[in-house]
């Protein structure tokens, strides 16, 4: 804290919010493994950077790393990339794998009703997404549905939180 002005260190901008290069408010505060924020100054792990445009392949290798390194939030970062730069046709397929990380984190989290929320989102939001996109990438839609269900049915049954990593799910079939 600075004592003179009352703002955070590496605060800037107007109101004294972070911004990133371009001007955008973006938190500066540095994160842990399942994206909560941390004080500034303190070490967290490196974020993700934001618009990288991968092709599908590549977006499955990197959030599959992510996911299990024990980084759910990291990992929903680069499928929202890919919701964002990719084709239309292909956004739920995206949206409902970023809902599974999401959901992921929150559970990991503690925080069993949001969790289990966002894995049964990101699940229907998969089952909708329509078989093409996500058989030409491999991903294995049906066992990551019935995860996310599992996952949220074991999460609101008061196991409390879970490890990220341990539950990292398969994204494609025949991988680990």
């Amino acid at each position: 804290m600075n004592r003179t002005t009352g703002d955070q260190e590496g605060r800037g901008g107007a109101g004294g919010r972070d911004r990133d290069g371009t001007g955008r408010a973006r938190s500066a505060r540095p994160r842990d493994g399942l994206g909560r924020p941390l004080p500034y100054g303190a070490e967290g792990v490196p974020r993700q950077p934001e618009g990288v445009v991968r092709r599908p392949d590549e977006t499955l290798r990197e959030a599959q790393r992510l996911l299990d390194a024990g980084m759910p939030f990291h990992a929903h970062e680069v499928f929202e990339d890919a919701w964002k730069s990719g084709p239309e046709a292909e956004r739920d397929l995206w949206q409902g794998l970023a809902q599974l990380a999401v959901g992921l984190t929150h559970a990991a989290r503690g925080n069993a009703a949001g969790g289990a929320r966002l894995l049964r989102r990101g699940a229907g939001r998969l089952t909708g997404a329509g078989p093409v996109p996500a058989d030409a990438y491999g991903i294995d839609v049906a066992g990551l549905v019935a995860w996310a269900r599992g996952l949220a049915e074991r999460t609101e049954g008061g196991g409390g939180a879970v490890d990220a990593a341990t539950e990292a799910p398969r994204l494609r079939t025949g991988s680990r």
